[in-house]
């Protein structure tokens, strides 16, 4: 038996988030019965429980503001390691998510060698380039990637793109790595087109079918939502812009407004989150076209989830999302008028060649990008180590 504690997730059930997600998937589509995972659970008290056949163990953490994640990790680092050592489990493996923890983890990884195991890192996306840190903390954070790299066994990379910079970077060293992706849902959504609730949800927002371009991903400066809104706001579209994000109390939105105006232009419309998870897999489906502006990070889940529902998907030019979408999907640029005149293009695209793009972009996902395969990925690397 190979015992895995799964630490850096806010915990399964997953309710939402990337980690959490993976983490879900990984249990609930367990097929290798040798191993045994522990997961760590981010709560406000200190029961276990099981789920998905899996040892949860919740981690109480008091509200201290950005520190609580850094708390949370070395709490259930701390406990995973008591409970190997009480439970005298053989060659154990702790795989972390994220490198929040760097300058601690030293002391903890010479724990762990004592009792024969094995640290593996997932080290995410470039944490330390996103907008909403200030430079302390951005200074923190490649400080803490740095010793969570130095100490890593093994790092589990999400990305081409980020196990090329790992390994460019950090090549004094010597890093070990290896690239397992993200993985996606492909079923379409359960729903019919005449569903009531999204009949209801069409009609609150104003749009219709294959009457909009759709935007889904967190509110922050690094995902470009400037260069997409004022781009398309240039372009002669008649289509709306529907942006599936929470901008509730967000600076960056009142800033954004005031630079650009978009309330000026009944095209723009932010229409909340929504938590429906057949709802959204439908909204993603009947979508004329999808823009991606991620710009920091490794494979990102919303893509991914786009090039399996959405058959035209316009996808900021980077590495990261070149390297996923590859010939599935159409490249932008942030210059003058490059989105727009794009997006004026593809509006004429006849529905074949729209529908030639979406097959690339779902063969993509089927065939690098599904949980099955993902699972089985990782359950080979945690049984070879």
């Amino acid at each position: 038996m190979v015992d895995v504690f799964i630490i850096g997730s806010k915990g399964i059930p997953a309710k939402y988030g990337g980690f959490e997600t993976f983490v879900e998937k990984l249990t609930q589509g367990q097929k290798n019965k040798n191993i045994k995972y522990h997961v760590s659970c981010l709560s406000d008290n200190y029961r276990e429980f099981e789920h998905n056949t899996a040892r949860c163990f919740n981690v109480k953490v008091p509200s201290i503001g950005p520190a609580k994640a850094v708390y949370y990790d070395i709490g259930a680092l701390k406990r995973s390691i008591e409970y190997i050592r009480n439970n005298n489990i053989k060659n154990p493996i702790i795989y972390v998510l994220a490198c929040r923890i760097g300058p601690f983890i030293g002391h903890y990884k010479s724990k762990l060698k004592k009792l024969g195991g094995t640290l593996i890192v997932n080290p995410d996306g470039h944490e330390w380039k996103r907008a909403k840190w200030n430079k302390a903390i951005r200074q923190y954070w490649k400080i803490s990637e740095k010793y969570m790299v130095k100490h890593a066994d093994l790092l589990i990379c999400d990305s081409k793109n980020i196990e090329k910079y790992i390994r460019e970077d950090y090549k004094k060293y010597n890093p070990k790595t290896t690239f397992i992706a993200y993985g996606a849902d492909t079923q379409k959504s359960k729903l019919s087109d005449d569903d009531v609730n999204l009949i209801r949800w069409y009609k609150e927002k104003g749009i219709k079918k294959k009457k909009y371009y759709l935007v889904v991903g967190r509110f922050v400066p690094e995902n470009n939502y400037e260069t997409m809104i004022t781009e398309f706001m240039k372009s002669n579209t008649d289509k709306n812009l529907v942006l599936i994000t929470n901008v509730e109390k967000n600076k960056f939105y009142e800033e954004l407004k005031e630079k650009t105006n978009f309330d000026k232009d009944k095209r723009i419309k932010f229409v909340g989150t929504v938590y429906n998870q057949e709802l959204l897999k439908k909204v993603r489906e009947n979508a004329y076209g999808y823009l991606h502006g991620h710009e920091v990070g490794g494979t990102n889940p919303s893509l991914l989830e786009s090039l399996g529902c959405t058959d035209l998907n316009l996808l900021l030019d980077i590495g990261f999302n070149r390297e996923v979408g590859e010939e599935g999907a159409i490249y932008f640029n942030k210059k003058y008028r490059n989105l727009s005149n794009l997006i004026d293009r593809v509006d004429t695209m006849s529905k074949q060649d729209i529908k030639d793009i979406g097959f690339k972009a779902k063969n993509r996902i089927k065939s690098y990008y599904t949980w099955s395969h993902i699972i089985n990925r990782y359950e080979d690397v945690f049984l070879e180590v």
